[in-house]
């Protein structure tokens, strides 16, 4: 098992950054990648952001250039980075380890962009 706390979250004007963290605990070993997913109201879950245990990252289209995914593997973290924040960039933001065939969850951090 895979155990995830997630920080960060909160309101932010349009325009504005904010960054989240994800500190993983348990069997932490043979994480394969760490992702960042995120559930607008009435929306479906996206993939936001995802690194490989080898540092490749890859983003969602609607997120490319104003993201930014890191992993400090001593701390056993993953962070987003979110600038240039949009409204439609409210959500509830859930970090993901993928081990071994399965996905392991977080409970998950609002982020809020309004004026």
């Amino acid at each position: 098992q895979v155990q995830l706390v997630e920080s960060g979250g909160g309101l932010v004007q349009p325009g504005g950054s904010l960054g989240l963290s994800c500190a993983a605990s348990g069997s932490i070993f043979s994480i394969n990648a760490m992702a960042w997913y995120r559930q607008a109201p009435g929306k479906e879950r996206e993939l936001v952001a995802l690194i490989t245990s080898g540092g490749a990252a890859d983003y969602a289209d609607s997120v490319k250039g104003r993201f930014a995914i890191s992993r400090d593997n001593a701390k056993n973290t993953v962070y987003l980075q979110m600038n240039s924040l949009k409204p439609e960039d409210t959500a509830v933001y859930y970090c993901v380890a993928k081990r071994r065939g399965s996905d392991y969850w977080g409970q998950g951090t609002q982020v809020t962009v309004s004026s």
